[in-house]
């Protein structure tokens, strides 16, 4: 559990300067310049991801199970993610009126992806996990937002072409993933099926 934390510390740490030390974010920037910036940004969110995947490997050798979540939220949660994927494709997709309406679709898909795998999942470690990126999402959302209104910034209006494109994109990836990656990289075939 201790390595599991470990990167949570370091990947949400660092994704969440912009929320506790904008200030000291944007005068680091200034000072190194926006390549090492990014450059030590990415080697510590790496860092921290490789120790939350090889932390939560360990946790399920050994689960602390805390309940038994009944099928109908697992099923619940393969909807919540299927919207995830779409508010992430959004973040991408131009001109597309999902982020025009909401401004942060990533943050929250990463929001609803959390807590959808919080109430269908069941141990400790998955607690840890989803709960962390759930409390960061939450967040970063409200930073972002209280950093719109500071900074006055306006999003335009989406058509709907860019709206659909991120919708279907959206879906076919989390077809991809919930039927063939997911089992294949994490162990679990959320749709059924052996894993």
């Amino acid at each position: 559990m201790e390595v599991l934390i470990l990167g949570l510390v370091l990947f949400l740490g660092v994704h969440s300067t912009r929320i506790v030390a904008d200030g000291w974010r944007t005068r680091t920037i200034a000072r190194l310049g926006e390549k090492p910036w990014k450059g030590a940004y990415s080697a510590v969110s790496l860092i921290g991801l490789a120790l939350i995947v090889g932390g939560w490997a360990l946790a399920r050798q050994h689960p602390t199970v805390l309940w038994s979540p009944p099928a109908t939220l697992k099923h619940l949660n393969s909807l919540f993610t299927l919207v995830a994927f779409v508010l992430v494709a959004a973040a991408y997709v131009p001109g597309n009126q999902i982020k025009a309406r909401l401004h942060h679709p990533m943050i929250l898909g990463v929001k609803l992806w959390a807590f959808g795998h919080l109430l269908a999942t069941a141990t400790l470690a998955d607690v840890v996990l989803f709960g962390a990126f759930l409390v960061w999402a939450v967040f970063s959302f409200r930073a972002a937002r209280q950093r719109d209104r500071a900074q006055g910034i306006v999003y335009p209006p989406g058509r709907l072409a860019g709206t659909l494109l991120a919708a279907v994109a959206g879906a076919v990836a989390w077809a991809v993933f919930a039927f063939w990656l997911h089992a294949a990289w994490i162990g679990v075939a959320p749709l059924g099926g052996a894993g």
